[in-house]
């Protein structure tokens, strides 16, 4: 500032620099609310984006948080079996045989023990496509070692990586069922039976080491929640999921027991007689 300015011209000149150091502060103290305010708007986004996937999470359906389903799964939980015995087939224009099975159920067993035969007959004559769908309602008398989880996970595994072998291996975990209120086979034991039905080595190799049941365990649980929801699978007179539900064509079939009233179901041949069974819960 100049000494030769008059009284005048110094206040002129304080004032323009008080104005001046006014105006830079209140453009700081815009800029600062402007960066407080945009941080606060992107929080209130962050939030909301938050809220609406947490949201969107809890509206899917237990099989759409599903990250590993089995290849050529139909319905979301069935593996279908057409005349090649090959895993993710169909007979086309065939009836479709959905069958809900736990591997520790000892009523799937004598479901396996009473049809299987003429299940493989008519499969491979083109008369009905057979779907397995492996459920898990019975961990509870494993002793523990949450059976009919391991054993549907290891189905699961065979149908996306030996879907040659796979019905092969079903029929063969029911041969070698393990009783209820026992430990049932360990790892090891079923990648020993899928090798006796022809997987091979290197994929029973996932099984023994538990890559199957950390692959499937989660599709395993969701599959069993919706069959349990699905009212064409449930049972009508208790409104839960037993083993083993039988549907010919989507509608249950529970003459079962009786040798013979199957294949008359879907074929029309005649029935004999023999004492039935109540599905496992």
């Amino acid at each position: 500032m100049s000494t030769n300015q008059t009284k005048a011209q110094r206040r002129d000149a304080a004032r323009a620099e008080a104005l001046a150091l006014q105006k830079k502060q209140q453009a700081s103290e815009k800029r600062n609310r402007l960066i407080v305010l945009g941080a606060l708007g992107l929080g209130v986004i962050v939030l909301v984006v938050a809220v609406v996937m947490i949201f969107m999470e809890s509206q899917k359906t237990p099989m759409e948080k599903v990250e590993n389903i089995p290849a050529g799964v139909v319905q979301d939980t069935g593996i279908p079996i057409g005349a090649d015995g090959v895993a993710g087939t169909s007979n086309e224009g065939a009836k479709t045989l959905d069958v809900y099975v736990d591997y520790m159920c000892p009523i799937c067993g004598q479901f396996e023990q009473t049809n299987s035969a003429s299940i493989a007959e008519m499969r491979e004559a083109g008369d009905v496509t057979f779907i397995v769908h492996p459920v898990a309602i019975l961990d509870r008398v494993s002793q523990g070692t949450d059976y009919s989880t391991r054993a549907a996970s290891a189905a699961a595994w065979v149908a996306d990586r030996a879907p040659e072998q796979f019905a092969a291996f079903h029929d063969a975990m029911f041969a070698s069922q393990p009783q209820e209120q026992t430990p049932g086979l360990t790892d090891e034991q079923i990648a020993q039976v899928a090798e006796q039905a022809g997987v091979p080595a290197e994929v029973a190799a996932g099984i023994t080491d538990g890559d199957a049941e950390d692959t499937y365990r989660e599709w395993v649980e969701a599959a069993t929640s919706v069959a349990g929801s699905d009212p064409a699978v449930v049972s009508p007179d208790t409104g839960q999921l037993g083993t083993p539900s039988v549907l010919i064509d989507g509608k249950r079939f529970e003459s079962w027991q009786t040798p013979g009233a199957l294949s008359a179901a879907i074929t029309g041949e005649e029935p004999s007689s023999e004492p039935s069974a109540s599905p496992s819960e």
